[in-house]
């Protein structure tokens, strides 16, 4: 299902230890396709779910070049 959300690069997933919450880190092409997917698929997923939702947008291209000095994996490729 992942592999047919318009732009998505990658994800990371995330579980929190002791609080049984879930959630992750999503790379996409374009702010307008992470848009999208949050307030579309992300949001639906959660009302159906009876779960609360909380999406934080960033802007990884402020970050690319200090990520590569790093050797960032997500900037190694």
């Amino acid at each position: 299902m992942m592999h047919s959300v318009p732009g998505l690069i990658s994800k990371t997933w995330l579980s929190g230890i002791d609080t049984h919450s879930v959630g992750g880190f999503y790379a996409f092409d374009s702010l307008k396709n992470a848009r999208a997917y949050a307030t579309g698929m992300l949001s639906d997923f959660a009302k159906g779910s009876n779960a609360s939702l909380t999406v934080k947008l960033f802007d990884g291209d402020v970050v690319a070049e200090a990520s590569r000095g790093m050797n960032s994996p997500f900037y190694s490729v």
